[in-house]
């Protein structure tokens, strides 16, 4: 932290720690208001994965895309392996496509674990509290911790103490459990990271009855760990949001959200773009974009199209002409959309107010979008579209029951929140667990059935076409992930990929649209209670970065 000749207070984090790869922040604060009035994100780094994966095979894409990501690596590959099918207009067997269901659950329960406990849990640690808002914490000592019974911790005070880093329970348990759904996880895909048993139409693995059995032993454990995750952080949030309710501007944004649907009906999906606005609206939880609070579309053709990419602000040179005028339904693209992208980089110095990341600018109708657990769950709850055995959704909350394990069944309810902020995000992760735990767990229902009745076929043929234009519709932990595909003569002529981190950490736009984490910054107040604007840590700013959990090696991939 330093001060500026004006008085303004300047914190640059180079990099901020607990997220996944460099990244740098830096925010300029009015020390009157205490409120952030400037924000910048810097992704340092370059990867140029785009153009390692030009001129090669169509099939070593799935090999090394998942290269892009040591963590959501498994989602890289379904989504370059769903690119390839769409190419060849072959999907995978009903089988392959519920174990991959089942295996990218389990790797998201991992993966959200490790977050809310090891990389965003201590920000709520007794330590922190106690030297950022006392008075907070000695309203913990007296404060009941409403859902105890799930938990076992009777007071706030308590939870804050098991968020400890290292000594705390709630962060060793979360170390384990995170373990055990990692290898529910490589159970389907081989090995952890990059995947080895994902490839275009099919999954080579043996789904059998061993196999799945051994995956269900896993998940039991881990839907009881579910339950006690959404009781701790329904009353983390409640208690912050209550007992100070400035916490509910900390990392507020416009309800700007999008996503590309989660968990396909083996049924329904044929790997046709023609075909995909159905297949899209039939996954377990709703694609869609939602636009100051309001649902503008379910369908992935929709979503798609109005997607452009920009590198005003970015160290790329901007790429020149339209190749494509039209996606492969004939429908208009802009200039700007990532199938019309050529990755061209140009290092340069950073300038705040002109390049300053290897991060591009994606938007969704010149409108910078927020994906992630809060966003799936928003747009599946105001879509109403899923009903099966254990999850539902109603037009404002999304249902999940819960099957008796050590700990009793229950209906978990998440309800559409007033405002978006970092808490909600957090709340939203909590309850994510919780839906992929009944995701994973009514695929391996419908596996154990689909192997009892004979359908056990896993793969089936395919050839790669001498041309051809597509895109894999996936999600990673993070939010939406898009790998664009062009075919010549066989071999990769163009590769874009699109990730969620992408979305979170762009820079300002050609109309200097702020990014989501940019914006999220911007205005939040600094709850902190000191007496001299030179001992603020700048808590409040780290705990919304940590909400969004950006990954960098996916964002500059």
């Amino acid at each position: 932290m330093k001060r500026e000749a004006n008085g303004a207070i300047e914190f640059v984090w180079s990099p901020v720690s607990r997220v996944a790869g460099p990244l740098v922040v830096r925010c300029r604060v009015d020390p009157s208001r205490r409120r952030v009035v400037e924000a910048s994100a810097e992704a340092p780094m370059f990867r140029g994965v785009e153009l390692i994966l030009e001129g090669r095979a169509a099939e070593d894409s799935v090999h090394l895309a998942s290269r892009v990501c040591g963590v959501c690596g498994s989602a890289h590959t379904l989504a370059s392996a769903m690119a390839l099918e769409m190419a060849c207009g072959v999907p995978a067997p009903p089988l392959a496509v519920l174990a991959r269901n089942l295996g990218l659950g389990a790797e998201m329960i991992s993966e959200y674990a490790l977050h809310l406990f090891a990389l965003a849990g201590p920000d709520y640690s007794e330590s922190v509290i106690r030297r950022t808002t006392p008075s907070l914490w000695q309203r913990a000592e007296k404060a009941d911790a409403p859902h105890a019974e799930w938990h076992g911790l009777y007071r706030m005070a308590d939870i804050f103490r098991e968020l400890e880093p290292l000594k705390g329970a709630l962060y060793r348990d979360a170390l384990q459990m995170s373990r055990a759904a990692r290898e529910a996880a490589v159970l389907i895909f081989g090995k952890n990271p990059h995947p080895s048993t994902i490839f275009p139409a099919g999954l080579g693995v043996d789904a059998g009855p061993a196999l799945f059995n051994h995956v269900f032993g896993r998940m039991m454990r881990l839907i009881d760990y579910a339950k006690k995750v959404v009781a701790v952080w329904d009353d983390v949030a409640d208690f912050f949001l209550r007992e100070h309710p400035d916490y509910g501007a900390v990392g507020e944004r416009p309800v700007n959200l999008l996503s590309l649907g989660l968990w396909d009906d083996p049924e329904a999906y044929d790997a046709k773009m023609g075909h995909s606005a159905e297949w899209g609206e039939r996954r377990l939880m709703t694609p869609g974009v939602v636009l100051d609070g309001r649902l503008r579309t379910t369908r992935l053709p929709a979503i798609n199209l109005e997607i452009e990419e920009f590198v005003d602000h970015s160290y790329y040179r901007p790429w020149t002409g339209s190749r494509f005028r039209c996606d492969p339904q004939g429908v208009p693209l802009s200039p700007a959309h990532p199938w019309n992208k050529k990755t061209i980089p140009a290092p340069s110095v950073r300038q705040w107010q002109h390049k300053y990341s290897w991060c591009t600018s994606p938007r969704w109708n010149r409108v910078a979008m927020e994906g992630g657990p809060v966003a799936r769950l928003w747009i599946t709850a105001l879509a109403g579209k899923v009903a099966n055995e254990y999850i539902h959704s109603s037009g404002g909350s999304v249902q999940i029951d819960m099957p008796r394990g050590h700990l009793p069944a229950v209906t978990l309810t998440w309800r559409i929140p007033r405002r978006l902020n970092a808490l909600e995000r957090l709340r939203a992760r909590a309850y994510h667990i919780a839906y992929a735990a009944m995701a994973a767990y009514a695929a391996l229902v419908r596996a154990f059935d689909a192997v009892r009745h004979g359908r056990n076929v896993l793969a089936q043929p395919y050839t790669i076409p001498p041309e051809a234009l597509s895109v894999g519709f996936a999600e990673a932990g993070r939010g939406p992930l898009l790998h664009y595909l062009e075919i010549i003569g066989g071999k990769i002529a163009t590769y874009q990929i699109l990730t969620a981190s992408t979305w979170i950490v762009s820079p300002r736009d050609l109309w200097a649209t702020a990014g989501p984490l940019e914006e999220a910054l911007m205005h939040t107040p600094l709850v902190e209670e000191t007496e001299r604007n030179d001992a603020l840590t700048g808590i409040d700013l780290l705990r919304t970065i940590r909400s969004f959990d950006p990954c960098l090696s996916c964002a500059v991939h």
